[in-house]
């Protein structure tokens, strides 16, 4: 693990074949009692990350809704800097904290263009964002928890490099088998099965589950096919 960063904890919902979702495409796969519980775990972390491939598919608010508690701080990361004015973290950027990690490539106009909206913006990497430098960065501002909320791209990048301290994933009783879908954590999950430090909750009887939830600490390991 990389000494001075933040914990990151990853929070997903996987269907049965071990997918997060379709490429253009919005799927809902967690239940109202997991939302909850993922809205209890924004309130619990200092920040919370997505990738701008999250942030162009779903335009998410990114805040606490279903819980008790205050908003994190809204991290994208946009090596191009490209994400739109007409987003919703852009619009409600005035109220929630919000911080847009760009690369050296963002163009001038597009930085330009946030600078001019209330938000933080931070140059990190050359040609992508330099994810163990971003975690330096963030812990110098005393950001200690990050509750990533990634995509498949994002998730991949975190989990090769070892930058993740907690997964916790809600399996849901779907089957999505398209060519389309986002195959990600299939290889981490039939990993996490193996784990002698795996923990299960389900908010629902097994005859009836809506999600069964995986908590997993990572220590001295590595996932299949990351290594």
């Amino acid at each position: 693990m990389v000494n001075s960063k933040p914990k990151i904890t990853l929070s997903a919902a996987i269907t049965l074949d071990g997918k997060i979702g379709q490429k253009n495409k919005h799927i809902v796969l967690s239940s109202k009692s997991d939302k909850i519980r993922v809205h209890k775990l924004r309130a619990k972390s200092d920040a919370i990350l997505v990738g701008k491939n999250t942030v162009q598919q779903d335009d998410p608010l990114l805040t606490v809704r279903y819980a008790k508690g205050n908003n994190p701080i809204r991290i994208i990361l946009d090596s191009h800097a490209t994400i739109r004015n007409d987003s919703r973290i852009i619009k409600t950027c005035k109220r929630v904290p919000t911080i847009i990690v760009v690369s050296e490539l963002a163009s001038k106009s597009n930085l330009n263009r946030l600078q001019k909206s209330p938000l933080d913006v931070i140059v990190c990497g050359k040609n992508q964002v330099n994810l163990t430098k971003l975690l330096s960065i963030l812990s110098k501002r005393k950001i200690k928890t990050i509750l990533l909320e990634g995509g498949g791209t994002l998730n991949r990048s975190f989990l090769k490099q070892n930058l993740i301290d907690e997964m916790i994933i809600a399996l849901t009783p779907y089957v999505l088998g398209s060519k389309n879908t986002i195959d990600k954590i299939i290889l981490m999950h039939l990993q996490m099965l193996l784990l002698n430090n795996l923990h299960f909750h389900n908010d629902r009887n097994l005859k009836n589950f809506h999600s069964l939830v995986f908590f997993v600490v990572c220590q001295e390991f590595s996932f299949f096919g990351f290594q």
